[in-house]
């Protein structure tokens, strides 16, 4: 990957407290990341060209190519100049499964982007994860968040990219993964979750972004009970995850959150009437 850096200096005018002066920051690098399978591109992503096998591994499985690490036999990153082209090799009944895939969805005519199938796949049902007992406490969220807080370097230099953890209660924060796009960090994650051999049961996903419906998928997939953000979800992601039985848990600020569905897995004592 010999010429793809994560960050580049830029030049900038500054204004502050009424002073210009020049200066430089630290920016975040972009790029199209490309997801090839047997030889074919499936997917393109602009992303941060960082932590790619694990991008590669939690793509794979978030997007449903994969059901398992063990279905991938190799990977490689190939600089193709402009981008990157991250190769995975997958088992052969997986190779010949995703070229059916492929032809499916290659064949109707006249349909633009091939609506129903992207409808489907847009609102497809996410694992429910109801049955996963967790019992969190607000030290717990609000320890979780800082502790993403304090272990993003790639933010720390640039304040551009969003970060995504995993965090276990009684052991802390296991992983964490950055990137200029949230669902990119958030499936950089699951890949290094993965291939780290624990599963998503164990913890908490904590994420610097707000809660879309495809970061609920991705974490149900991942088998994470708990979604913890800084910022508000969509109506979507909260009924979807209501769906999955997951907790929701939104605008983490210091000691302070809000919490959309499974209060249940958290520890919050009686809760007040709103006047």
């Amino acid at each position: 990957m010999a010429g793809f850096r994560t960050t580049t200096v830029a030049q900038e005018i500054i204004r502050r407290n009424g002073v210009v002066r020049a200066g430089s920051r630290s920016v975040p690098e972009e790029v199209p990341i490309a997801f090839s399978y047997g030889g074919s591109t499936h997917a393109v992503m602009m992303g941060t060209p960082a932590d790619l096998e694990d991008f590669a591994v939690g793509f794979s499985l978030t997007e449903g190519i994969i059901s398992s690490v063990a279905e991938i036999e190799d990977i490689m990153v190939l600089d193709e100049g402009q981008g990157l082209d991250v190769q995975v090799l997958l088992a052969e009944d997986k190779e010949d499964a995703l070229r059916t895939r492929r032809r499916h969805m290659a064949g109707p005519v006249g349909c633009g982007l091939c609506g129903i199938e992207s409808i489907e796949q847009a609102m497809r049902v996410v694992p429910d994860v109801s049955a996963i007992r967790m019992s969190l406490t607000p030290k717990d969220i609000t320890d979780a968040m800082a502790a993403l807080n304090g272990a993003q370097p790639l933010h720390a230099e640039t304040r551009a990219v969003h970060g995504a953890g995993f965090f276990i209660p009684g052991e802390g924060l296991i992983a964490v993964r950055e990137d200029v796009g949230r669902h990119n960090a958030l499936d950089k994650l699951a890949g290094a979750v993965f291939r780290a051999g624990r599963k998503g049961a164990e913890g908490i996903v904590v994420v610097t972004s707000r809660i879309s419906v495809e970061m609920v998928q991705k974490t149900a997939i991942l088998g994470s009970s708990t979604l913890v953000a800084i910022s508000a979800p969509t109506a979507l992601a909260i009924r979807t995850a209501e769906e999955a039985g997951m907790t929701l848990v939104a605008l983490t600020r210091g000691e302070d959150f809000e919490i959309f569905g499974g209060a249940e897995r958290i520890e919050t004592g009686s809760v007040a009437d709103v006047a």
